[in-house]
């Protein structure tokens, strides 16, 4: 299989994807497509380092990429909503089935990446925080999502893979822990200077 055609088969496999958690989301008995999504992933972090792409290859992988960052935040916020319930008023908007609704009065929780300043119209960085990075996963995948997305927002090159990533947070964690002796490590993709930036602090 050429490398067009496997970034052909990607973009129908993202399409797949798409409503295959359209009809998750829907029905309360579906399984989430897991299958599906892993081969999303193969064939995203292949071609991650875009040693073999052609310029116009790359634009499109990168579309792709971004697109499916986008999408992977939404599902989860998604998922999220589906475990815990409907958790602000917004989040009905979303429009998952078979969720548990939550008293009004309970405890907000901070949802990764989403503005925390509506009103003024301000997107805070994203942003995890790391204790164990090995044991976190998700989180190490919520931010390698972000990371990449917005360098190929920004028109940036996006190389490495997840595993060479999480090996990368694994390692920063421990020393940054060591060297402040912190419990954990907030991670955050911020713009800086035009620029995408991974930055790591101590966090007692």
């Amino acid at each position: 299989m050429t490398t067009d055609e496997e970034l052909t088969l990607l973009d129908n496999q993202l399409r797949r994807l798409k409503i295959e958690y359209e009809i998750f989301f829907n029905n309360p008995a579906k399984r989430p497509p897991n299958d599906i999504e892993w081969k999303v992933l193969s064939l995203l972090r292949k071609f991650s380092d875009g040693a073999r792409l052609s310029f116009s290859q790359r634009y499109k992988y990168n579309e792709m990429a971004q697109r499916y960052a986008i999408q992977s935040d939404l599902w989860r916020k998604k998922c999220r909503i589906r475990e815990e319930g409907y958790r602000r008023p917004q989040d009905a908007i979303l429009s998952v089935q078979g969720v548990r609704v939550s008293s009004e009065h309970e405890p907000k929780r901070p949802v990764y990446g989403a503005s925390r300043d509506a009103k003024a119209g301000v997107e805070e960085p994203f942003s995890v925080q790391c204790s164990n990075a090995a044991a976190e996963r998700e989180k190490v995948e919520s931010l390698y999502k972000a990371l990449t997305a917005a360098k190929a927002k920004a028109g940036e090159d996006v190389s490495g893979s997840l595993d060479s990533f999480a090996a990368f947070v694994k390692k920063k964690t421990s020393e940054i822990r060591k060297q402040h002796k912190c419990e954990a490590v907030v991670y955050s993709v911020e713009m800086q200077d035009g620029h995408v930036k991974l930055k790591a602090k101590a966090k007692s």
